[in-house]
């Protein structure tokens, strides 16, 4: 936080973490009369609005207390040290902090009405502009300067704005769930039920046994619900899947498993694991007329647990594998940049999948997740 005295304009600036910047001493006072907060304090203050604003400006709450908007209210009056801060969307009624002046009502539906400042002796109605396209009115009371409106309102549009950003990558990930839950081959189907079909008669126990691996790969694919789940249980869906490839392929593909049981426990989002066992079945034994072998390996390297799925096929340029990941490789690549995606918002940027290919070395993928990540349950 930084403070600029070498002007009497009074003008305050909170930026995307919540800090604030004032330009003259008479606003400080004002900002802080009630106390004299730390700057980690009013960073924390800063953050606590941005998260109360993040579902928009509709009251979600019965009292000032328990609604997020009336929170912010709350804590906008007290940073700027006004006798009221009123928060209101388009439509509804306002959140209130402090004693409602009775120009107020006017003053709102004005801003409403033509999206353009509207003021009367100290109260101050600022429109909230997110986009270009007004979101909601700022009420401000009090004797807080020139400019303390305007910028207060951007500070706002801000977090409105990051709390949509927030809900559109939320929708993201959801869709590209559904999507991975949609990219079930019928091509695999087909040859999976009709190789099932052929041991009906010829070994009915073995025919049994597939008709439950192709239940539970479907039950997994399709059926599940829910972010996270165990590596065990997405383990339990790759050899489902397995069983079926191997009924469909014979001797054309070959597998080996080794999982250390310590890392069973682990939560991950769910499908992460799956699809890229798929991949390396589609993309790298069976484009081989010999067929190949996949390895699927997992195990813990302190607090972090590292998946590694390879298969002998025909690899690809590295190049290409960059533009999978970067989501600009094409239908067949779906799979892996989904994962990646989910896995760098669920973990951070330094997680996700790293590819290790070239042409005509196979191709091994390699997924590394914390053990333990606060809010990810199974």
């Amino acid at each position: 936080m930084s403070f600029d005295h070498g002007s009497d304009d009074a003008e305050v600036h909170l930026g995307a973490v919540g800090a604030l910047k004032v330009s003259s001493v008479a606003t400080q006072r004002r900002l802080f009369r009630r106390s004299s907060p730390d700057a980690t304090a009013v960073l924390a203050a800063g953050s606590a609005i941005a998260a109360d604003l993040r579902g928009g400006l509709a009251p979600r709450g019965g009292d000032l207390g328990a609604d997020p908007v009336g929170r912010a209210a709350r804590r906008l009056r007290s940073l700027l040290g006004a006798d009221a801060v009123g928060l209101a969307d388009l439509h509804g009624e306002p959140a209130w902090a402090g004693r409602v002046p009775a120009e107020a009502a006017d003053l709102l539906e004005q801003v409403r009405r033509d999206g353009h400042r509207a003021a009367a002796g100290a109260v101050v109605a600022q429109p909230i502009l997110v986009r270009g396209e007004t979101a909601g009115v700022l009420v401000l009371s009090g004797d807080l300067g020139r400019g303390v409106g305007r910028r207060t309102a951007e500070w706002v549009a801000e977090a409105l704005e990051r709390g949509r950003l927030e809900a559109s990558a939320e929708a993201a990930a959801r869709a590209e769930l559904r999507a991975l839950r949609a990219e079930i081959s019928p091509h695999f189907v087909y040859n999976a039920l009709t190789t099932i079909g052929s041991f009906v008669d010829s070994d009915p126990e073995r025919a049994r046994d597939l008709i439950l691996d192709f239940a539970e790969y479907i039950r997994h694919s399709v059926a599940r619900r829910g972010d996270y789940t165990t590596l065990a249980g997405e383990f339990r869906a790759v050899e489902a899947y397995l069983a079926l490839a191997r009924a469909v392929l014979g001797d054309r593909l070959r597998v080996q498993v080794r999982i250390a049981p310590e890392v069973l426990p682990v939560a991950l989002p769910f499908l992460a694991l799956q699809p890229l066992v798929e991949n390396a079945v589609q993309h790298g034994v069976e484009r081989r007329e010999e067929g190949g072998s996949v390895q699927v390996s997992g195990e813990a390297q302190g607090s972090e647990c590292v998946i590694a799925i390879e298969d002998d096929g025909p690899g690809m340029d590295p190049e290409h594998a960059r533009a999978l990941l970067a989501g600009a490789g094409g239908g067949g690549g779906l799979a892996l940049t989904n994962v990646d995606r989910r896995l760098r918002a669920v973990y951070g940027p330094q997680y996700g999948l790293v590819i290790e290919t070239a042409l005509g070395e196979g191709t091994r993928v390699v997924m590394r997740v914390p053990r333990f990540q606060t809010g990810v349950v199974a």
